[in-house]
């Protein structure tokens, strides 16, 4: 009642509303300018605290006056200069030093700024009544006076701590609102607590009119300075405002990745590539925070790319990288955070696929020989007890599916045993494709038999029917079986041993599964040195290998005819080595094709020094014919050497063939347009197809030898040799008969029409004696192949 009775009775209430006008414009001026400060970095935020201060300052000083002006006290009044522009100077200065500890952002800085500012405005207004000179006496309520300076310090604590909050509506109105409560609550509160009782007119002071006077210049002042400032800061801010969205725009739109900006803990601005991301409109991003989308600012540091989970509208996560920075203008907003976001899923996706490239088979899914050796180590890594089985599969008929049906259909059956395999297998077994037709199986068993019927299961899906377009086919397979530890210490020896088995299941007839025994592993080792030696050899090819020629003479007049060539190797450690030996090893390693030229080209060249001019036969592999150069060689062979295209006869067989029929009749034309002879070997024991006697004009026709050791006990091998002599001679082909060695043998063959024969009757392989071997070993010594 005091408080009202002073504000109704002792003030004219025009004035006082002018007063509560100057204050209210002066805290909503201010509070904006104090939040700059606490968003700016380096000396800019000092700036903005000054400006903030003298703002405030100036209108609670004007405020403060302005009341004063409408205090009507029984008794003359006036106003001590000094004290009155100091109590202007502590205003001004407490505001910067309470705006300046707010921007330091420390913890409960804005308490503690509004303690501050609120200890200042109290100093400001009791400093303002010792410089109001009254004649009478002034008697002070101490109770109000207390009153009076907890409420301004109490109040401007709760104004600065809720003009920091992030909601806006709190920054322009309410916080002001409150501060300027704070003041007027002091200022009110402080005239209540005192009391005038007149006495005579005081010497020396000012005259009424002449403190209204300067009270009236002071308020016109300070509401200008107010209002100029007000006016810039509403500029200055319109300018920064729209220059910083402008800014901000267009660095948001301006890449392709998702960009937020961040100040004062809320999104100020959000592109179209993040909206995308979230499935939310850019506008409903904005006055978010980024927790809203799953994002922990605190967490971001600046410059570092991060990996999380950005959530969406929908409330699902997505993988994103985020690289947070704050604004590099350090006179602008500080607190302002960049955050660039770069939709990963693609990218995850496209590494995912790659791995899975890296360590899957293409054509069938399962893994491949990259994840192979990954599982088989981490297997032995972490055995402890039983057996670490490896099964090492390859198809038996697998080549015959491509050769007859071509590579699509092979495709189609890969993909159908490697998906039946996967149904074979069991939990904790493992079945992958290393290439071609091989395929592995490893799997945990604690004795062999485990591992037998592991293999039995892959041998039941290997030779089940596959249905291709027109036809069924049956691949089966051969399986080896290496057990660790039992027949190998190390992953690589175990794998080496597995396929030893193969092999020797490969091989034998009887049975598709074998296990390893360590007898094997001497016969591969046997192998693997001929092959050493047998690459070595072909370096030095004249001084190790030699030819021996066997006879061919008319069956009819045994006058000779030809010789056909064979090879022998003249090995320095082991002695003579029988073609048996070491051509199967030459095919499989690829050398038979640097060996079959070394024959040719000697053969050729031994053949034109001889004094007869009978014909040399030199049988070609099917990698020979499988080089479309083979013509341009035997050409430049022929030039070389000097023998007549007539004389040579190139031998090959069905088999040889049927790998590739099209390209290997072609090649057959090309020869023969030399005018080579080409003959078929080996016939009855292959195909042995009338087609292929059809598809090209063949010079002559080679009985296999295996029809000559059954010719007197096994009445089968007679008809087929009576049937092959008739359609030589149906057909105008002649028929030349090898492994003749009876006189029995010769006049059946006679008595049947045969043309020529070949055997240890008219004479065993000899090799090339006397002058004209070594005028031969001369002439090759410049043409033997070197890089071999």
């Amino acid at each position: 009642m005091r408080i009202l009775t002073c504000i109704t009775t002792e003030h004219d209430l025009g004035l006082l509303v002018i007063a509560g006008l100057v204050c209210g414009l002066g805290v909503w001026a201010s509070v904006p300018l104090y939040l700059r400060a606490r968003n700016r970095d380096g000396g800019a935020f000092l700036a903005w605290a000054f400006l903030g201060a003298i703002a405030a300052g100036s209108s609670i000083w004007c405020t403060h006056f302005v009341a004063m002006l409408g205090y009507r006290p029984p008794a003359p009044t006036g106003y001590d200069p000094t004290l009155t522009a100091l109590s202007l100077v502590i205003i001004i200065a407490s505001s910067f030093v309470a705006f300046t500890v707010g921007a330091l952002r420390f913890r409960h800085a804005p308490e503690v700024a509004g303690a501050l500012f609120g200890l200042g405005v109290a100093v400001m207004h009791y400093t303002g009544m010792a410089a109001y000179l009254v004649d009478a006496v002034v008697d002070w309520n101490l109770g109000y006076v207390a009153s009076s300076v907890m409420l301004s310090v109490s109040l401007s604590v709760i104004a600065f701590e809720q003009s920091t909050l992030s909601d806006m509506r709190w920054q322009t109105y309410g916080g002001p609102a409150i501060l300027a409560l704070a003041v007027l609550s002091l200022h009110f509160t402080g005239m209540a607590a005192m009391t005038i009782f007149p006495l005579a007119p005081h010497e020396g002071s000012l005259t009424v009119n002449d403190a209204e006077q300067i009270l009236a210049y002071a308020v016109t002042v300070g509401t200008l300075i107010v209002l100029g400032i007000v006016a810039i800061n509403n500029f200055i801010d319109r300018r920064r405002q729209a220059q910083l969205t402008a800014r901000l725009r267009h660095l948001v739109e301006s890449t392709v990745d998702g960009m937020l900006v961040e100040a004062g803990g809320r999104i100020i601005e959000a592109n179209a590539s993040v909206a995308a991301m979230t499935g939310s409109p850019r506008e409903e991003m904005l006055d978010t925070t980024l927790d809203t989308w799953g994002l922990d600012g605190g967490a971001l540091p600046d410059g570092t790319i991060s990996r999380v989970s950005l959530r969406t509208r929908d409330g699902d996560s997505m993988p994103v990288e985020v690289v947070a920075n704050g604004d590099a203008d350090s006179t602008e907003q500080k607190g302002l955070r960049i955050y660039s976001i770069r939709d990963i899923r693609p990218r995850l996706e496209q590494e995912r696929r790659i791995a899975n490239l890296a360590t899957s088979d293409l054509l069938t899914g399962l893994p491949n020989r990259v994840s192979f050796l990954d599982h088989i180590d981490r297997a032995i890594t972490s055995h402890k007890e039983g057996y670490v089985a490896l099964l090492a599969i390859d198809l038996n008929r697998f080549k015959e599916v491509n050769d007859v049906h071509g590579h699509a259909a092979g495709d189609q059956v890969l993909r159908v045993l490697s998906t039946r395999m996967r149904g074979a297998i069991r939990e904790g077994e493992f079945v992958a494709r290393l290439g071609g037709d091989e395929f592995v199986v490893v799997a945990h068993v604690w004795e062999q038999e485990h591992a037998m019927r592991l293999a039995k299961r892959i041998e039941a899906a290997l030779d089940s029917p596959v249905p291709l377009d027109v036809v069924d086919v049956v691949c089966g397979g051969s399986i080896g079986i290496a057990l660790y530890p039992y027949h190998a210490s190390t992953a690589t020896a175990l794998m080496n041993n597995a396929d030893v088995a193969m092999y020797r299941a490969k091989n034998t007839l009887a049975e598709n599964v074998c296990f390893y025994e360590e007898q094997m592993d001497e016969a591969v080792r046997a192998r693997r040195r001929i092959a050493a030696d047998l690459r070595d050899a072909l370096a030095v090819a004249d001084r190790q290998f030699e030819l021996h020629y066997q006879v061919q003479v008319a069956a009819d007049t045994e006058i000779v005819t030809g010789y056909e060539a064979l090879i022998r190797w003249r090995h320095p450690e082991r002695g003579l080595i029988v073609p048996n030996d070491f051509i199967p090893i030459a095919e499989e390693t690829g050398l038979i094709v640097p060996l079959g030229e070394w024959v040719l080209r000697t053969a050729c060249a031994e053949a034109a020094t001889w004094s007869y001019p009978h014909k040399v036969a030199i049988n070609i592999s099917v990698l020979q014919l499988a080089q479309g150069n083979l013509p341009a060689f035997v050409h430049q062979v022929l030039l070389e050497t000097g023998l007549k295209a007539s004389r040579l006869e190139l031998e090959t067989t069905e088999s040889a063939l049927m790998k590739d029929p099209q390209r290997s009749f072609h090649i057959l034309r090309q020869l023969k347009a030399l005018g080579v002879s080409i003959a078929i070997d080996d016939f009855g024991t292959g195909y042995s197809s009338l087609s292929t006697l059809r598809s090209f004009g063949f010079d002559k026709i080679k009985l296999d030898n295996s029809f000559m050791k059954g010719l007197e006990v096994d009445q089968q091998a007679r008809e087929v040799m009576v049937a092959v002599l008739a359609l030589g001679s149906a057909l105008h082909i002649p028929v030349l008969a090898e492994g003749v060695e009876t006189m029995e043998q010769l006049e059946f063959l006679r008595s049947r029409g045969c043309d020529e024969v070949q055997g240890f009757l008219f004479g065993r392989p000899t090799p090339l004696i006397g002058d004209a071997a070594r005028t031969v070993a001369k002439k090759l010594a410049r043409t033997t192949p070197k890089n071999v």
